[in-house]
């Protein structure tokens, strides 16, 4: 039996074809638990779209375990997992880990829960999550996400009574502000003038960047550099103004948001932005759209600027920025200190391997 000095085996299973924001946060929160007492392995498709992740992962020191079927994660989760924490990419996807393996099962939820689109009847989307996800997601028993406000919606609209809030944290050291001389170069280097707005995201609808190329419009004298690929990206190019600079997929996010002088977020659905985090704590304030996942990271006039009414606020927003620069300083030593003060990579780390350890003795006492 497993002692109290023990650390605690936990099985992470996705079934992700791809890498996404589920698995990008397997492979930072991972490594800071173990100084927390608890011990994960990961369980992912093997197949071509994560073999690159897998081998960033094994490089972490992280056990991985690339399977065809489920059958092969049942055999690992038999070797002595305490927990199995799911994730599922496909619709519906839950009810599979729960047929073939054999728990108890911890549900981590990333979903954006709601597209905050004015005139969209949000029952509509609600009842096509439940359907498609809630449903099974409540199979578990304990769901984990990344904000309180995901949390409270989830106990609110989709009946998840043991669902618990983890919010995120980023590496404050990776992403930290630069000095005037480091950032003075890094522009040089990267092209900036004048003053830049970084927008940071992958073109997909959600991300709203059709808000973003019309606040551009609107504001010619400003530098919008806009870093990620996605479907719309061709679209996004024929409608640009010149003003409007693509840097496609970057592996050097740190620099570009120690360069920039703010980062723009039109975002239409969130649960804890990640990129928000980051510019955060590199001193870079955040405009972003007045959504409830946004707003528990944003106070207006402190970390950044909360806006409403679409690309004519953005532009507005930006531009007052630009006119006080004394202000951006402010907003920008703010920024990294709410970092620091919530979502570090430690912080996080040692939340999550607080609460599971909880779970899996709850689970115990109740066997």
């Amino acid at each position: 039996m497993r002692t109290d000095a023990a650390p605690l085996r936990v099985l992470f299973v996705t079934d992700a074809p791809a890498v996404g924001g589920s698995e990008v946060y397997m492979r930072e929160i991972i490594p800071p638990m173990r100084a927390h007492g608890v011990h994960a392995e990961v369980a992912m498709p093997d197949v071509p779209g994560t073999a690159d992740f897998r081998a960033q992962l094994q490089e972490r020191g992280i056990p991985v375990h690339a399977y065809r079927t489920l059958d092969e994660v049942a055999r690992v989760e038999a070797q002595g997992a305490h927990l199995t924490i799911l994730s599922s990419w496909n619709p519906r996807g839950y009810r599979k880990y729960y047929r073939a393996l054999r728990g108890p099962f911890v549900s981590l939820v990333h979903d954006q829960l709601m597209l905050h689109i004015p005139g969209l009847p949000q029952g509509v989307y609600r009842a096509c999550y439940e359907w498609l996800q809630a449903g099974d997601i409540r199979g578990a028993q304990h769901v984990i996400t990344v904000s309180e406000w995901g949390a409270e919606y989830l106990r609110r609209h989709h009946r998840m009574t043991q669902v618990h809030a983890v919010p995120n944290g980023v590496d404050t050291v990776k992403f930290r502000p630069g000095d005037p001389q480091e950032r003075a170069a890094l522009r040089e280097r990267l092209g900036f003038t004048g003053f830049t707005v970084l927008n940071p995201a992958r073109m997909s609808i959600e991300k709203n960047h059709p808000a973003v190329i019309a606040a551009a419009w609107q504001a010619p004298e400003l530098h919008f550099v806009l870093v990620g690929t996605g479907y719309l990206e061709p679209a996004l190019k024929r409608a640009a103004p010149r003003n409007v600079t693509f840097l496609g997929k970057r592996h050097d996010m740190p620099d570009l948001y120690r360069a920039a002088d703010v980062v723009l977020q039109p975002t239409i659905a969130e649960n804890q932005s990640l990129a928000t985090l980051e510019a955060l704590a590199s001193g870079t304030p955040v405009v972003t759209n007045d959504i409830p996942a946004q707003r528990e990271l944003i106070r207006l006039g402190q970390e950044g600027l909360l806006v409403r009414g679409g690309a004519p606020g953005y532009a507005a927003a930006l531009r007052a920025l630009a006119a006080h620069p004394d202000a951006l300083r402010r907003m920008g030593i703010v920024a990294r200190q709410s970092v620091l003060d919530g979502h570090t990579m430690d912080g996080n780390a040692r939340h999550l391997a607080t609460l599971l350890k909880e779970l899996a003795q709850a689970e115990r006492a109740g066997r």
